[in-house]
């Protein structure tokens, strides 16, 4: 019975509607409307890029900080373990 299920589901590739092929833009309409698109973008303000460029950096910082130490811990553990 799964068999027979099986064989009615599938659909030859005659039987099966045609796929339109979408038209390709031209370079110049393609540009055109990615600045149309990009001016529709709610850009941040100076002042909100600058407090997110700086919170990147802290963040950065600390994560370098933590790693650095945890190198450092697990390598002297190492050493201690080695000799």
């Amino acid at each position: 019975m799964a068999k027979q299920q099986l064989s009615e589901s599938k659909i030859t590739r005659k039987q099966q509607k045609p796929v339109k092929k979408k038209k390709r833009t031209s370079p110049g309409r393609y540009f055109k409307e990615t600045v149309a698109e990009l001016k529709k973008v709610n850009w941040p303000t100076r002042k909100a890029l600058i407090n997110y460029t700086l919170a990147v950096i802290a963040f950065i910082m600390i994560a370098a900080l933590i790693t650095g130490a945890m190198d450092f811990v697990l390598a002297q553990g190492l050493n201690l373990v080695i000799k």
